[in-house]
């Protein structure tokens, strides 16, 4: 009996889960005040970060902000302190443990508690497996993978004791199915959603309701990230690259409607979807079609041109 009742009630909440992402699909939903929050965004420097900021401020959230490179992290400092918010930048390597930990510390001391995290720092080595260095494969999932659990470590123990937080983890639709030659990025976006989804979980089995979570897996991004990446000419038009200002908007609104997860554009969920429910082969024969296996080599030859610089790309 006990079974029956638990599967009834799994059923009547599916259902009702179901219901309400029809009615918040189909009605703008409810969004909630940020005001005088404390948010945290690593890669601030770049285009999504200062992106991120500069709404996050619109918002009404006071900003910490963190970056390995100083200069563009105090440029979006300077941007968002025109917004009326407080704003304090601090340089993290977040390849590097101690160095998360150690800037934790002195978050906590010198600003406070950070109920917003947004994981949105990335990088990729843009070079194919046999010809990249084992040191820029290891970057890549450390910053991309490894950084996410140390940062969590660092920051949700003050949400749990407050019940109250959200976590948001930049990922991308390379973290839902995959393409050729970016293994390092591949794998560490599979990570990064698995990471996610797991502590989405474990928060729920603690019934911590009052931290949130969303998990954001946008296409190719125009940030110069993956500058020459294409895929087939026909339907370049259909999928075209992503405008950076659109997918921090979209995410936002994701954010702040408190969505579990969302795919920019809505079109991405196709191969997510596909990719389970196809055979292999066919889903082969669809990502050969649409050039998927060929679409990044421009990207790596325009990246191998700019490594002799020591140049490594980064949102």
């Amino acid at each position: 009996m006990l079974f029956i009742r638990d599967l009834l009630l799994m059923l009547i909440h599916l259902t009702g889960s179901i219901f309400c992402a029809i009615l918040t699909t189909v009605f703008r939903p409810r969004l909630k005040c940020i005001d005088g929050e404390l948010c945290l965004i690593t890669g601030a420097g770049g285009a999504l970060g200062r992106l991120f900021a500069l709404e996050f401020a619109k918002e009404g959230a006071h900003l910490v902000l963190w970056d390995c490179n100083t200069a563009a992290n105090e440029r979006t400092a300077e941007l968002a302190r025109e917004l009326g918010v407080q704003v304090r930048a601090y340089t993290v390597d977040l390849s590097q443990r101690q160095s998360i930990y150690d800037t934790a510390d002195r978050v906590r001391q010198e600003v406070g508690h950070v109920s917003i995290l947004v994981n949105n720092a990335g990088v990729v080595a843009g070079r194919r497996l046999l010809d990249c260095p084992d040191e820029l494969l290891e970057r890549t999932l450390l910053v991309n993978c490894h950084a996410l659990f140390w940062m969590t470590k660092a920051f949700l123990p003050q949400m749990k004791s407050k019940n109250h937080g959200h976590i948001i983890t930049v990922a991308s639709a390379l973290g839902l199915f995959s393409t050729a030659c970016v293994e390092d990025y591949c794998a560490s976006k599979f990570g990064a959603v698995g990471f996610h989804e797991s502590l989405t979980h474990e928060l729920h089995a603690e019934n911590l309701d009052g931290i949130k979570t969303t998990l954001v897996c946008p296409y190719i991004v125009d940030t110069g990230m993956f500058a020459g990446c294409e895929i087939r000419q026909e339907l370049r038009s259909l999928i075209p690259p992503l405008e950076p200002l659109y997918t921090v908007q979209q995410s936002m609104q994701a954010i702040l409607s408190e969505q579990q997860m969302i795919c920019i554009p809505r079109l991405m969920y196709i191969p997510f979807l596909t990719r389970a429910l196809l055979p292999w082969e066919a889903n082969v024969a669809t990502y050969r079609f649409m050039g998927g296996d060929t679409c990044m080599l421009p990207f790596i030859k325009n990246t191998e041109q700019k490594m002799s610089n020591g140049h490594i790309s980064q949102i």
